[in-house]
C-alpha cells in the first residue's frame, strides 16, 4: 500500500512533495493504530456499518473491559436505558453554575443514542454480560464548557423550527461518538461533486456504509482508520477546535492508562470504542505506552443534574447537521443488514421498543422476505463462537478493498420492487392519484438514476428522487409531499420515550398524583381528561397538579378546555387537554430544579419577586400565583412584604 501511494504521489504531483507526505502519513497513521496493543475500534456516529461491525467483534473478542468515548460523568445513567424506548439522549444539566459566566446558564449537554449505533451495541454488551466493565473515558460535562471557545453572540444557531421532534434537544451542546465529516468546505464539495450526490449523508451511505456492510473486521478497521486520518490531515487551521480534539484524546488515553494501572487489566482483554477521527490521533499520549504529561484540570463547583430525555431522528439530524431523513435511512439500513448477514445484535433485556431476545434475528419486511427466497442458504451457528484466540496482526487489507469493484447485489432488485409498491400505496392514502404504472415508473427511474450517477445499484436517495419525479404532481393534495412519504416509509421520525423508572422524582410524582385520571400520560399526543370534583372529591388534588403544570410547563402541555381558577373561585368541573408525553423533556428538566412541583414553583416565584429588576406588577402577579396554586398565606405574605 505504501509503495502504491508513493507511485501515485509522483504521478499526480510530478515528484515528492506535500501530497506524498499526506498519503504516506495516512499509511503511518493506519499502521500505528493497528499495532496498538489495546485494540481500537473506530466508529462513525449513527452508522449501521459501525454497529454491525461492533456486534460481530464483541461476539468474537468478548472483551472484559470496554472503554467508550462518552462523558465520564454520564456513566450512572446508562443502566436506565433498559426502561426507555430509543432514541433517547443522555443529558447533563446545570442551572446553578459556579465557575462559568452567569450568562451561560443554563448549561446542557446531550448525547443521543439510537439502536443503529455502535455505542449502543457496546453499552448493551457491557451491561448485559456478567463480568464486563464499561468505562467512559471522555471529558466530563464540566470540561466540555471549560474547554469551550464560546462563539460570538451573532453566530449562535437558531433553535429548531418547531416541527414535532426537531427541538427535543433544545439549545443543549451535543456530543457524539465519531464526528466523522470533512473539516473544510472544499474537500466536502469535491467529494459531493465527484460522487454525484447532494449532501454528505448520501456520500457516506454510498461510499462507506454499503461497501463496509459485508467487510471483515480487519478491513473495516483499516478503512475507518484511513478515513479518519484523511480528514484529520486535511483539516484546516482551526486552532481552537484542533486543540480541543487533541486535549480530548490526551484525556481519554490518560484515563485508560489510569484504569489499567489501577485494575491490572491486560490491554489485550480491552476494547476502546472511539470516533475514527480520534483513532488516528498523533498526540504523544496515544497508546498504552504513551506519555503521561497531561494534567487533567479539576471540575468547577457547578452542580450538575443528570437524566435521560426523549430524542428523535429529526432532533439528531438538526443538531449535528445531517440531511433530513438520513438517520431514518440509517435505521432502515441497519434492519436490512441484520436480515442479510444474520448477525445477532446486542439489546438490553426488557427494553421497550425492541424485540425480545437479543439473540433473535429481527422480523423481516415483505421486501426482505421476498429477497430471502432468492438468496443462497446461510449457515447459522447454534451458539456464539469462542473467545478470540489472540492478536493476529492483520496484513494489508486496504489495497484489496480500494481496488475491488463494487458488487451488484441482485437481492436489491426485490427490495426496490417492494419500495416502489409501498410508496405508491402510501401516496394513494395521502391523496395522490398514483397507480401500478407509477410503481413501475419509480422502479425503472431508480435504476436509471443510479446508472446516470455511476452507481452499481440504486440507493434510498435515488429511490426518493425517482418517487418525487414520477408521483409528485402540480400540487400536494394532503399534508405530506412525496419526499416526506418516502422518509416515513423508511422508518419516519422515530421519537424515543423515557421509561417511568428512569424519570426524576418530580416527574414520577406527577404521574403518581395524576393516576386517578387514568389516561396514559406517557403516550405522545393529546389526551382529554374530565374532572368532576362533585362526584369524585379526590380529583381536586389532580386539579391542583394540573394548574401548577399549566403554570410551569410550555403552552400545550396542560391546557384547560373548561374550568378556571381565580381568587375566591374554584370550578367544580374541569376538562383538560394533556400532552405530557409530547412534552416529556420539559417535565424531566423541571425535575432538575426540585423534587416536587410545589418546591419548583416556590423557587421560581421567589426569584421573580426578589429579582433585581422586579416591578410592582410582577411582584403582585407572583403573590397572586402563590395564593392560587400553593394555598396558604405564608409564601404570599413573604413575597408581598
Amino acid at each position: 500500500m505504501r509503495g502504491q501511494l508513493h507511485t501515485a504521489a509522483e504521478e499526480f504531483a510530478g515528484g515528492p512533495d506535500a501530497l506524498e507526505g499526506i498519503l504516506l502519513g495516512m499509511v503511518d497513521d493506519v499502521d500505528r493504530a493497528v499495532r496498538e496493543p489495546l485494540e481500537i475500534f473506530p466508529v462513525c456516529h449513527h452508522s449501521p456499518a459501525s454497529a454491525l461491525a461492533m456486534a460481530r467483534r464483541l461476539r468474537e473478542k468478548r472483551p472484559k473491559v470496554v472503554y467508550l468515548e462518552l462523558c465520564e460523568d454520564m456513566a450512572p445513567l446508562l443502566t436506565e436505558l433498559r426502561t426507555c424506548r430509543l432514541p433517547v439522549a443522555v443529558q447533563a444539566f446545570a442551572s446553578d453554575i459556579d465557575g462559568f459566566p452567569s450568562d451561560w446558564a443554563p448549561l446542557s449537554v446531550v448525547a443521543p443514542i439510537t439502536e443503529a449505533s455502535a455505542e449502543y451495541q457496546a453499552v448493551a454488551y457491557a451491561l448485559g454480560t456478567p463480568g464486563v466493565e464499561l468505562v467512559l473515558v471522555d471529558r466530563s460535562s464540566d470540561h466540555v464548557f471549560q474547554w469551550d471557545a464560546r462563539r460570538p453572540a451573532g453566530d449562535d444557531q437558531e433553535e429548531g423550527t418547531g416541527e414535532d421532534g426537531v427541538a427535543l434537544h433544545g439549545e443543549a451542546v451535543g456530543v457524539e461518538i465519531g464526528d466523522l465529516r470533512p473539516r473544510f468546505a472544499e474537500l466536502e464539495e469535491h467529494l459531493l461533486r465527484h460522487g454525484k450526490v447532494r449532501h454528505w449523508s448520501e456520500w457516506w451511505h454510498q461510499y462507506v456504509e454499503v461497501p463496509l456492510g459485508d467487510g471483515d473486521h480487519d478491513t473495516y478497521r483499516q478503512v475507518m482508520f484511513l478515513i479518519g486520518s484523511l480528514f484529520r490531515r486535511l483539516a484546516p487551521g482551526d486552532g481552537d477546535r484542533l486543540r480541543v480534539d487533541e486535549d480530548r484524546e490526551r484525556y481519554m488515553w490518560t484515563r485508560m492508562r489510569e484504569h489499567l494501572a489501577a485494575t491490572g487489566t491486560d490491554p489485550a482483554d480491552c476494547l476502546y470504542v472511539c470516533g475514527a477521527f480520534h483513532a488516528a490521533s498523533r498526540v504523544e499520549e496515544f497508546g498504552v505506552h504513551g506519555a503521561d504529561g497531561f494534567a487533567i484540570s479539576p471540575r468547577t463547583a457547578t452542580t450538575w443534574q443528570y437524566g435521560l430525555i426523549p430524542s428523535s431522528h429529526a432532533a439528531i439530524e438538526a443538531q449535528f447537521g445531517l440531511a433530513s431523513g438520513s438517520v431514518s435511512i440509517a435505521a432502515a439500513q441497519w434492519t436490512k443488514n441484520l436480515a442479510r448477514t444474520r448477525v445477532r445484535p446486542y439489546r438490553l433485556e426488557g427494553q421497550a421498543g425492541t424485540r425480545k431476545g437479543s439473540a433473535k434475528t429481527p422480523a423481516k419486511t415483505p421486501a426482505e422476505a421476498l429477497a430471502d427466497k432468492t438468496a443462497a442458504p446461510v449457515a447459522i451457528p447454534d451458539q456464539d463462537p469462542g473467545p478470540d484466540p489472540g492478536p493476529d496482526p492483520a496484513g494489508d487489507r486496504l489495497s484489496g478493498f480500494l481496488r475491488r469493484p463494487p458488487v451488484l447485489d441482485t437481492l436489491d432488485e426485490a427490495e426496490l420492487l417492494g419500495w416502489s409498491v409501498d410508496v405508491v400505496r402510501a401516496a394513494r392514502r395521502s391523496g395522490y392519484l398514483a397507480s401500478t404504472a407509477d410503481a413501475i415508473a419509480v422502479f425503472e427511474t431508480s435504476i436509471l438514476l443510479a446508472g446516470m450517477r455511476d452507481r452499481a445499484k440504486p440507493t434510498p436517495y435515488d429511490f426518493q428522487d425517482a418517487a418525487v419525479t414520477c408521483i409528485e404532481k402540480d400540487a400536494v393534495p394532503g399534508r405530506r409531499d412525496v419526499r416526506r412519504i418516502v422518509e416515513i416509509m423508511m422508518g419516519g421520525d422515530r421519537i424515543g420515550q423515557v421509561g417511568y423508572e428512569a424519570l426524576p422524582p418530580l416527574a414520577r410524582d406527577v404521574h403518581d398524583r395524576l393516576a386517578p385520571l387514568e389516561p396514559d400520560l406517557q403516550q405522545r399526543g393529546v389526551r382529554r381528561a374530565l374532572l368532576d370534583m362533585t362526584s369524585r372529591p379526590e380529583l381536586r388534588a389532580c386539579s391542583d397538579v394540573l394548574w401548577m403544570l399549566r403554570r410551569l410547563l410550555p403552552a400545550g402541555a396542560a391546557r384547560p378546555v373548561m374550568g378556571e381558577r381565580r381568587l375566591g373561585e374554584r370550578s367544580v368541573q374541569e376538562s383538560w387537554d394533556l400532552a405530557l408525553g409530547t412534552h416529556q423533556r420539559a417535565l424531566i428538566e423541571l425535575g432538575y430544579e426540585g423534587v416536587s412541583l410545589e418546591q419548583v414553583l416556590e423557587q421560581r416565584l421567589r426569584r421573580t419577586a426578589h429579582g433585581p429588576r422586579a416591578t410592582t406588577a410582577e411582584v403582585l402577579a407572583a403573590v397572586e400565583d402563590a395564593t392560587l396554586y400553593l394555598g396558604g398565606r405564608r409564601l404570599a405574605d413573604e413575597l408581598g412584604t
